[in-house]
This record gives C-alpha cells, structure tokens and sequence, in this order.
C-alpha cells in the first residue's frame, strides 16, 4: 500500500461504499463511512428541492467536517491507513448542482472555511459509471427517497465532479471508467482495483480504463 489516506467518491450509486468497505476490510484500514441516513432533510429534498436544498447542504457540511475532525485527529496519517467513503469537497459539487447562486455563493464561503482546516488524500479515486448503470443500482438498493432520481441530475452531477477535478492539482485522482466492472461480484474486476493502490501516482488527474 503506496498510501495512507484514501478517499473514495463518485455519483450516487457508484459504489463508493462497497468498495471503501472492501478496501478498507483487505487492508486493516480505519474506514470512514458518510452517515447521510442521520441527515433530516434528505427524504424532504427530493421531495421539495427548491426548498430544502440549503439545510440540507449545510447540515452535511458541518456533519461531514465534524465527523472528518475528530476521526483522522485521533489517527497519525503518516503511519496509520484511513479509507473514506467521500471526500469534503463533495459538498461544494453537489451544492453547485443543487443550490441557487447567491445560497452557493453563501455556502461556499462557509465551505472554503471548514475544508482548510481538514487534511487532504494521498489520493481519491473517483468510480465513474454511466447514469443507466446508476440508476440501475439506485433501484437495487431500495432506498425509497431516491426513485424518483433522473439521469439529468445523475449526468449533472457527474459533470460537475469532473469539473471541479481539474482545478485540483494538490494530490493523485484516479477516474476509474468502472461502466464493465464488477468489483462486488467479480474478484478479478476488485484486484484490479486494488493493484492500482500499489502504485505511486503522480498529482493530477488519471483517467483509469480496464
């Protein structure tokens, strides 16, 4: 293992968790999974956006830090492996998808002031899948708040990942083209996932295609 704090994203039914929680299992690594059921306004938001929007963000913004805290304060990130499942400046993506301008204007100058004072990756690893495999496992999953999902706002989402990644050049992302894997069900498709945090990987962007 090349690395000692591993972030783990991607879009809504990625297979973000599954594959932290892998990881994180074969490894012996401290894993940090986002406790998004413990948030009050998500069933409400896709009910009513335009309305809950703005808690809802912010109540993840300050969980998400608060929960980043106080985990990787109690760990030594020099010696010690430490897997999450997401990565803080996940707030500011989805908030750009989800918030009016002047709430994310607000939101960001709030955000910018949290994210400074938590430690970034070695590296993220961002699973991209496309929106029919998505929506494929969002139903899988049953999670009833998240059926009436469009692939408009899986794809924009997507989008605004991949945007903001290219104006991060302080660590290794890994964009990881999983559309024909299976790493939950297929061992192989998982080893190959897994020799990749073997290798020491350049800051910058990686576009990884198996």
């Amino acid at each position: 293992m090349k690395y000692n704090y591993i972030a783990i994203e991607g879009c809504i039914g990625a297979g973000k968790t599954s594959l932290a929680e892998m990881l994180a299992a074969d490894f012996n690594a401290e894993l940090i999974l986002e406790r998004f059921a413990d948030n009050p306004f998500l069933s409400k938001f896709y009910k009513e956006p335009a309305h809950y929007a703005f808690p809802l963000e912010m109540t993840f913004l300050t969980d998400r830090y608060q929960q980043l805290k106080n985990l990787l304060s109690k760990r030594d990130l020099f010696t010690d492996l430490v897997i999450a499942d997401y990565f803080i400046d996940k707030c500011a993506i989805f908030s750009k998808n989800n918030l009016q301008q002047d709430e994310y204007n607000l939101f960001l100058k709030i955000y910018d002031i949290i994210s400074d004072f938590l430690p970034k990756p070695d590296i993220l690893v961002y699973l991209y899948n496309n929106s029919e495999n998505l929506l494929r496992n969002i139903t899988k999953r049953g999670r009833d708040y998240e059926q009436n999902i469009k692939a408009a706002y899986l794809e924009s989402i997507q989008e605004n990942y991949l945007t903001f990644f290219k104006q991060r050049t302080n660590f290794p992302i890994l964009i990881i083209e999983s559309n024909t894997l299976d790493f939950v069900n297929c061992i192989d498709d998982y080893n190959k996932i897994k020799a990749l945090f073997q290798q020491k990987f350049e800051i910058g962007m990686h576009r990884i295609m198996f």
